[in-house]
């Protein structure tokens, strides 16, 4: 099914809407199997892994040459082009260099697995081309090559798992980029609309979805439910427009950090308000600097909650800081732009306050900040050469948090060169902060990457070898190399052991000559790090060993612990995902 058979809107009439036995049974299970063959609710059991996981539909009949792209793409965007390659894996993707929305929506799979890597069970989320799941059925996906989608994080009492994806059919053209309904930007090029959605999955496997209209166009990546204290609400992380400047009001309300209060009716009886409710904002202004595109400081991917306080990550894009911040529910932690929480802070459970009339002239009201001793420096500052990308974050205990770097993913240079570059970056991997209780100040002690093989590529059954084509350029003309190499670490989450260690999982980022590095096959690996270690060298034989490598047409997106590990009576503090149990 192609996209252009679903038309600019998706219409409500329309829409496509621990245990041994168990886990030496689950071993002769392949985790590649049809869609048909995880249907069913599959339970999941305290202490294990959950593995975000999504599958190309590899149809060459999903895309055709020359086909117009985006779909419904609006003349005057000056975006509207037409498909170069057809929708065969990987060269589809190739389909990125012409048209910078190009994505494909996918299915997305919960594999649970054992910690050291020992498959268990694969639940998949309802999605089309299942063969009980109708137009109005409850329905999810992801875009494929969407490197920062379906994180997955525990509720703060740690019952639910919760993650964000497309309220469409597979093989959808664009979806990332598309808008939401009611809220659409005339510049988009990517003229579709479908609702973004947060998904609640629970101990045994039943999902709930509550749509919503932020991120109008671009994406929803993480979600977290705050379920403690008689509370109930969604914070959720990602990115809004794709448009010109200045972009319409529900997209600048839309970006960034969003609050979302969750629901229980089915996706077809759901009416979301298109008058987005963020939750948080930052601006660069705090710092001193110029003012960016408004929503663009808040384009934010990493998501935690730790002690009462809501963190984000941004390390992408063009504006803002990349860097770690803070919502400031006190509103006297940081007047200057950096700080750190406040003792008696308590978690938001409304949205933000702000003066429509001037959003998208001014900006919402800051009340975000970067936490002390993170990096400050603007991406748009003179000179500014951005160097940290952080994706995923985790707190062992409230002075020692763990942050992923992504890398930079440049394929700058000729040939191979890019390779050693990926090896070189003095950032990219595990990244471990310290809190100075004395100067209030988190300085970073070292980066962990033994065992990564940063910038070593490696090749995966049935993916090309050689050059592709397709990422040719002019100190390229032949094309790049297809191998994928690990390039620093997205998604992550950990444990604290009774021995003073910490184990950490994490989903690796890649770097190729790919026409979209999104849709490389990556890893799932792990690392044990002592928590008393404070520098390089004590750390120097600690090293990260893969768990799993992706398949052809996979890739690997979130990890976390099972519904119910560690679970909690709901007691406000210490929400770290999975640590501390």
């Amino acid at each position: 099914m192609t996209a252009s058979a679903h038309g600019s809107a998706w219409s409500r009439s329309a829409r496509l809407g621990s245990l041994a036995a168990l886990a030496t049974a689950a071993l002769a299970l392949p985790l590649h199997l049809s869609a048909q063959d995880f249907d069913r609710p599959q339970p999941f059991y305290p202490g294990n892994l959950v593995v975000s996981r999504s599958v190309y539909d590899n149809n060459p009949a999903n895309v055709t040459v020359g086909q117009p792209i985006p779909p419904d793409c609006p003349a005057a965007s000056g975006g509207c082009v037409t498909a170069a390659y057809d929708g065969t894996y990987p060269t589809v993707f190739n389909n990125d260099v012409v048209d910078a929305s190009f994505g494909i929506t996918s299915r997305i799979f919960l594999d649970q697995i054992t910690p050291w890597g020992g498959p268990i069970s694969t639940l998949e989320v309802p999605n089309s081309l299942q063969r009980h799941i109708d137009a109005d059925d409850d329905q999810l996906v992801t875009s494929f090559s969407s490197k920062s989608e379906i994180a997955l994080n525990l509720s703060t009492d740690h019952r639910y798992l919760t993650f964000m994806g497309y309220v469409a059919p597979v093989n959808a053209l664009d979806v990332s980029n598309s808008n939401t309904p009611g809220i659409v930007d005339p510049t988009n090029p990517a003229g579709q609309s479908f609702y973004r959605a947060v998904a609640r999955v629970d101990r045994q496997g039943h999902f709930t979805f509550t749509e919503t209209t932020a991120y109008s166009g671009n994406n929803g990546r993480a979600a977290i439910l705050n379920d403690s204290h008689g509370a109930n609400v969604f914070y959720t992380a990602g990115n809004a427009g794709n448009g010109a400047n200045p972009q319409p009001l529900g997209v600048d309300l839309g970006a960034g950090a969003q609050i979302i209060v969750p629901t229980h009716e089915p996706e077809k009886d759901q009416t979301p308000s298109a008058t987005p409710t963020p939750v948080g904002s930052f601006s660069v202004t705090q710092l001193g600097d110029p003012a960016d595109k408004i929503g663009k400081d808040d384009n934010f991917r990493g998501l935690t909650v730790f002690n009462n306080v809501v963190y984000f990550t941004k390390g992408s894009g063009g504006n803002g800081v990349n860097t770690v911040y803070f919502v400031d529910t006190t509103g006297a932690a940081c007047p200057m732009g950096t700080g750190v929480p406040s003792a008696s802070a308590t978690l938001p459970t409304a949205p933000l306050s702000d003066n429509a009339a001037t959003v998208t002239t001014d900006g919402l009201p800051s009340n975000m900040c970067i936490l002390n001793g993170f990096p400050t420096l603007s991406n748009k500052a003179k000179g500014a050469n951005p160097v940290n990308f952080p994706f995923g974050l985790w707190f062992a205990n409230p002075t020692t948090l763990y942050v992923a770097d992504e890398g930079d993913g440049s394929t700058d240079g000729v040939g191979t060169a890019f390779y050693a570059h990926a090896a070189a970056q003095t950032n990219a991997g595990l990244e471990k902060w310290a809190y100075n209780t004395t100067t209030q100040t988190w300085s970073m002690a070292y980066v962990l990457t033994n065992g990564l093989g940063l910038g070593t590529p490696y090749t995966v059954h049935g993916y090309p070898t050689g050059n592709n084509p397709g990422s040719a350029n002019p100190s390229n003309p032949g094309g790049l190399p297809w191998s994928p190499a690990t390039d620093g670490l997205r998604n992550l989450t950990g444990r604290v052991n009774p021995d003073g260690t910490v184990t950490i999982w994490a989903i690796t980022s890649t770097v190729s000559g790919a026409g979209d590095q999104g849709a490389d096959p990556n890893r799932l690996v792990m690392i044990t790090d002592n928590l008393s270690y404070t520098t390089a060298s004590a750390a120097a034989n600690e090293q990260f060993h893969t768990l799993r490598t992706a398949r052809f047409g996979e890739v690997l997106r979130g990890v976390s612990f099972t519904p119910g590990t560690g679970e909690r009576a709901g007691d406000g503090h210490d929400h770290d995902h999975d640590g501390g149990w």
